[in-house]
């Protein structure tokens, strides 16, 4: 089907609706939807949390009898089952709705293609693919957790311009300035959970909380800690702010009692070499909902995530500034001996944060 230049308006409009629950839909997904008839908009809204009316009954209750003949422009295909909420195809439907144009399918087993076949059995023109690249990013998380069973994992990493995250003894507050640290909060608020290693936590007591932005939800936090080396009392186990996950090798029910006793949820995941299973705790974690996962760790974890190959997609901020090879790096990985052999990436955007520097990345083999 061909679009004109007025349905990429309103399906652009759509997306830019859909934004404004970046922070609030999980486990759903993000969604907007556009009602237009006789060139005019006559209704919009978007799915603000789960539980709550979808987009599409936003944009049905402020159109009223206007909908009726009218175009609806929604970047998901409408739902076609119950959940905690009706199916908006029937919404649609009821409200006489003419066509209905949608970014893109539902992968959802209990859509995928039957919002779209109930809305065309019912007699309303339907038509699926405008902007579809740009609503699948906005969603990145829960299509990987319905397509792949994993999340979008995300490795956000601050450095040096030499690439160096902390000096050899530890200390690394702050190589990059409070516009950068913002921008990190945003991308944490947008997360459904943090991930972290035992040695970040040891060594620098983190949050991981949204602080410098506005959000009405905390993501989870998840700690790998294979040996159980983290203190039950450090900051990160406070789940009076923010539920946290802990992943561990370790079965013993009795070393787990103190976290347990801080409402910490522990997962026993072994791998064969003693630590955790990284692909099982993110299988885990998507069983659990969680689709977009930011990595706030050390070069460890973030090597073996990497050599593991679960990374999608990377955060740098560059702080323009130069601190010795002797300084901890960004990812362990073993030494090449081929360039042939090195890890390509994709440049999404680079824009200066402040006084640093951030670059989004995609793996190639994400892109």
């Amino acid at each position: 089907m061909t679009f004109t230049g007025q349905d990429h308006a309103m399906m652009a409009r759509a997306l830019q609706l859909a934004e404004h629950a970046l922070f609030t839909t999980t486990p759903n997904p993000r969604v907007g939807c556009v009602i237009v008839r006789d060139g005019a908009i006559v209704g919009e809204g978007w799915h603000h949390q789960a539980g709550t009316p979808h987009a599409e009954v936003h944009a049905l209750a402020m159109a009223g009898e206007a909908a009726r003949g009218a175009t609806a422009y929604v970047t998901l295909e409408p739902c076609s089952h119950h959940g905690r909420t009706p199916p908006c195809a029937d919404a649609l439907v009821r409200a006489g709705v003419g066509r209905v144009i949608a970014a893109m399918g539902d992968p959802n087993p209990k859509v995928n293609g039957q919002g779209m076949a109930r809305l065309a059995e019912a007699g309303v023109a339907t038509a699926l693919g405008l902007l579809e690249p740009e609503a699948r990013a906005l969603n990145k998380g829960f299509l990987s957790r319905i397509e792949r069973g994993r999340p979008w994992v995300t490795v956000k990493t601050a450095s040096s311009l030499d690439g160096k995250t902390a000096l050899s003894n530890g200390q690394s507050q702050w190589l990059t300035g409070p516009e950068a640290r913002r921008d990190v909060h945003a991308l944490r608020a947008r997360s459904c959970a943090v991930l972290t290693g035992s040695g970040t936590v040891i060594a620098d007591d983190p949050q991981l909380t949204v602080r410098e932005v506005v959000t009405t939800r905390q993501p989870q936090r998840v700690v790998v800690d294979g040996a159980l080396r983290t203190a039950p009392d450090a900051k990160i186990y406070d789940t009076s702010v923010a539920p946290t996950w802990l992943a561990t090798a370790v079965a013993d029910p009795a070393r787990h009692a103190p976290y347990v006793g801080r409402g910490v949820k522990v997962v026993v995941l072994p791998a064969a070499d003693g630590r955790v299973d990284l692909a099982a705790l993110l299988q885990t974690l998507a069983g659990a909902g969680v689709g977009e996962l930011m990595v706030e760790a050390g070069a460890g974890l973030n090597g073996a995530l990497l050599a593991a190959g679960l990374v999608d997609e990377f955060r740098l901020y560059y702080a323009m500034s130069l601190v010795g090879h002797r300084a901890q790096g960004l990812f362990d990985r073993p030494e090449l001996t081929r360039l042939a052999d090195q890890t390509r990436l994709k440049l999404l955007d680079c824009r200066p944060v402040g006084a640093d520097l951030r670059l989004s990345c995609l793996l190639e083999a994400a892109s």
